[in-house]
């Protein structure tokens, strides 16, 4: 959003982040080495008027990534060196403050955003760029009764891998991407014990494949069932990857035009199987899951969280298989809450988005996915107003745009709202 804002004229902006290290986010500083990005570079350019930018940065600084399925921490230092370009050509346009908003305060002149060392920052409209919320706790779990070396509530804790044995067993609750990034994390770490993930459905993400387009002439119509139906017609003929695929460009529009009934229905039934198909694996990172589970290592296990014990020693499991009545008990040396981010911000800790929401200057989108906004990124109040000063960008409006969890539909966001807010009345002002 930064580099966005300075990329076109006027605007001065002010970017706040706790991190000691600016652009990386937790996607990219967290990452393990060999954590890959699950989309190709050549889709990765945080510039949406230049889309082979990421990978001619690529050409110059990592070469032999070019064109392939980039490890997630260069993709962090490309982050960084556009900022810092971006920054070194706006004329002293961009201020970083390293610190942590936890209040804003609004009105019809202007917005004040509150640090907690009590430092005060005024500007003409401010944009929330959180990223992912952390995943809130799974019920069964009383994470005031596990120990940190039982329960591992952040699956991207530096210490996550700390301190085990090969007689050990690590339950990891999810079964999405960041429970794969654990398990390699886990076996790049030396740890050889056995590894169970859990999920309602025990699914898997699929590895990408060749590239192979097959474009849609229009987007697609109809309530989800249709739509189904007609993805599974197209995949008969052009394989599931290009069905899906060719969706991409239309998704947003396919979502906003489909009710808040068959959305919640679509969220219910269809979302586990969306998202395994859609958010796939680098095929490295695909080869290296299936050795491990060929090996026996790593279990996938489709149940139903049900209980944990804990005793003086290790804490003992107890889950429901998929389509059983009966129970099943583990004694664990570790659990990692791989669940996936946060979607419902009434759940939230972060101070600032409960002080936004207290205050009604924020709500919940109805599906409870994350932060309602119109679809110019407008934050909608309590009263359903739209902000004139507050925006929300990335994966937390998912309620309003679905499809804005990846980098190439945030780019897009991101520039559409600078742009707008470089038109705006405020241009010149106190910044962002």
């Amino acid at each position: 959003m930064a580099v966005n804002l300075l990329r076109h004229e006027g605007p001065r902006a002010t970017l706040i982040e706790r991190r000691a290290r600016v652009g990386v986010g937790v996607a990219y500083s967290a990452a393990h080495p060999d954590h890959r990005l699950n989309v190709r570079a050549g889709n990765m350019s945080a510039l949406p008027d230049d889309p082979g930018h990421f990978d001619r940065w690529l050409g110059v600084h990592h070469p032999d990534h070019v064109g392939g399925f980039a490890p997630r921490l260069v993709y962090g230092q490309y982050l960084s060196d556009i900022l810092a370009e971006a920054a070194a050509r706006s004329d002293g346009r961009l201020t970083i403050v390293q610190g942590e908003a936890t209040g804003l305060t609004l009105d019809e002149n202007q917005a004040v955003v509150t640090l907690a060392d009590g430092t005060a920052i005024a500007a003409d409209a401010v944009v929330l760029a959180s990223g992912n919320l952390p995943p809130h706790t799974p019920p069964g779990i009383d994470p005031d009764a596990l120990t940190r070396d039982h329960y591992a509530p952040d699956p991207w804790a530096a210490d996550v891998a700390d301190d085990l044995s090969d007689d050990d067993t690590v339950l990891l609750l999810g079964g999405g991407l960041t429970m794969v990034d654990v398990a390699l994390l886990l076996e790049a770490r030396g740890f050889r014990g056995r590894i169970v993930a859990l999920s309602r459905r025990g699914l898997l993400p699929r590895p990408h494949g060749d590239l192979t387009p097959a474009p849609l002439p229009e987007r697609p119509r109809g309530r989800p069932s249709a739509l189904l139906a007609q993805v599974r017609a197209r995949a008969a003929t052009v394989g599931w990857r290009a069905a899906v695929d060719a969706l991409r460009p239309h998704t947003q529009a396919v979502w906003r035009a489909t009710d808040p009934a068959d959305r919640m229905r679509f969220l219910r039934h269809l979302r586990p199987w969306w998202d395994v198909h859609r958010h796939r694996l680098a095929p490295q990172v695909a080869d290296r899951i299936a050795a491990l589970r060929s090996t026996g290592q790593l279990d996938i296990v489709a149940g139903k969280l049900v209980a944990v014990a804990t005793t003086d020693a290790q804490p003992t499991v107890t889950f429901r298989p998929r389509s059983s009545d009966d129970t099943t008990t583990l004694s664990i040396r570790r659990i990692v809450n791989c669940t996936g981010p946060l979607g419902d911000i009434g759940r939230t800790t972060e101070p600032l988005l409960r002080d936004l929401l207290a205050g009604g200057r924020i709500r919940p989108d109805p599906l409870r996915i994350g932060i309602d906004v119109d679809p110019q990124s407008a934050v909608l109040e309590d009263t359903g107003r739209a902000s004139d000063r507050l925006y929300a960008i990335g994966p937390m409006t998912r309620g309003t745009f679905w499809e804005i969890v990846a980098v190439p539909d945030i780019r897009h966001q991101t520039w559409s709202l600078a742009r707008r807010l470089s038109n705006a009345m405020w241009v010149g002002g106190e910044g962002l």
